[in-house]
């Protein structure tokens, strides 16, 4: 057990992209609005999707090759649309993620003297900084240990301010279950379950750092590759549940509502949980909260730039030494440029990506499905009865899903 510990990497890689806005803001404003009333909603969506997720580390230890080198041998125009839907929503979903770190990190670490919306843009160029220095230098090795200490930080913190919230939590807690009627709950709703555990293309990032992690350790193995995922997909399950635990103890009931603004949303955030719990809160929130966005952001600007430059790679049949280089340099300049030139139409921007994200999830489960059932994965190593059952359920679920989405728009 002890060994498969320390293999664990990809798999906490893939928790670390997955635990941020779906559950430090989704699940908490599920939790407010609604108690444990969309559990089932949390648990029906994470079940649909585990089995596309999975079959990007089941890919990858089976035949030693990505999901985006899977992608080409369907079919160069799967791998194509790949890269321009990539293309298009990465600066904003990376610029979204940022900004709601940086406002944590302005709230817990002050504003440098400067107003708090300048404060905020100064973070932001703090935070993107220091990711960039840890994986230009650092790269994937440095990457695969730091994520650990986070996740361990992320979930020690976050239980513990679930415990601490439930002992001085005086009145029951109502397990019953509810589907929202209003337009705007259902809304909610969809955006709830969309973006848990996250979009479906992050099993494409999961399989490359699966394959960085075969380079490293010789003993990573079908069996230790989908031990590894397990454990980050179950922790993201059991994060999610928290953070509706967190949100229904301190603001079910109350009437109060979280701002849209990444600065306000932060100090409000951490402000409610220290009023309602303790000021013992202030330090547990607070670190639950920054390492929830910062492993997000970090792992985000790896893996955007990985992607990008291995499929640039595959379509292009050409090797670009410093294609990863480039990529996350793009990538944070655009971060920065889309930050301070389209604020204002920032709402819209992430609408788009959003969109996107919903109505591509059927296209990355249908193709992550159809390669590992097809000759390109070993027999072995294709999906029992079992998965597959589950897998038709989800794409089913996925595709209604996308339909419910757009007619709600």
């Amino acid at each position: 057990m002890i060994k498969k510990l320390k293999n664990l990497g990809p798999g906490l890689l893939f928790a670390g992209a997955a635990i941020g806005v779906s559950h430090l803001v989704q699940s908490t404003r599920a939790g407010a609005d609604f108690g444990m009333g969309l559990l089932w909603a949390l648990l029906l969506a994470n079940l649909c999707k585990y089995p596309f997720f999975q079959f990007g580390p089941r890919y990858v230890a089976a035949t030693g090759e990505s999901l985006l080198d899977g992608y080409k041998r369907l079919g160069k125009g799967v791998l194509t649309a790949y890269y321009i839907l990539t293309f298009a929503t990465m600066f904003t979903i990376q610029t979204a993620v940022t900004i709601v770190t940086a406002g944590l990190a302005s709230s817990l670490f002050g504003n440098l003297g400067f107003t708090a919306e300048l404060a905020v843009k100064i973070w932001t160029i703090i935070v993107l900084v220091i990711c960039l220095g840890l994986l230009i230098i650092g790269k994937y090795k440095l990457l695969d240990n730091l994520i650990k200490i986070i996740i361990i930080i992320l979930s020690v913190s976050t239980i513990a301010a679930v415990t601490m919230a439930l002992y001085g939590n005086n009145s029951s807690i109502s397990l019953a279950q509810v589907l929202p009627k209003e337009t705007t709950q259902v809304a909610f709703l969809i955006a709830f379950m969309g973006w848990m555990p996250a979009p479906l293309d992050i099993s494409v990032w999961h399989s490359l750092w699966a394959v960085e992690k075969q380079k490293s350790e010789k003993n990573f193995k079908p069996k230790s590759a989908l031990f590894d995922f397990n454990v980050g997909y179950i922790g993201t399950v059991v994060l999610g549940i928290c953070f509706v635990l967190l949100g229904g103890l301190v603001m079910f009931g109350t009437g109060e509502t979280f701002s849209n603004s990444a600065g306000s949303f932060s100090s409000q955030l951490i402000d409610m949980y220290t009023t309602s719990l303790g000021d013992w809160a202030y330090v547990l929130i607070g670190i639950a909260a920054f390492t929830t966005m910062f492993s997000t952001t970090l792992t985000c600007l790896d893996a955007s730039p990985r992607a990008m430059d291995r499929t640039s790679e595959l379509l292009f049949n050409k090797n670009y030494k410093r294609g990863y280089l480039v990529w996350i340099l793009l990538l944070a300049a655009g971060t920065i440029c889309i930050f301070f030139f389209f604020a204002s139409e920032m709402g819209l921007l992430v609408k788009i990506a959003t969109i996107l994200s919903f109505i591509t999830a059927p296209f990355y489960a249908i193709i992550n499905y159809i390669l590992v059932s097809s000759k390109h994965t070993p027999k072995k190593w294709q999906p029992s009865k079992l998965l597959h059952v589950l897998s038709w359920f989800g794409i089913i679920f996925l595709i209604g899903f996308s339909i419910w989405y757009l007619t709600t728009l």
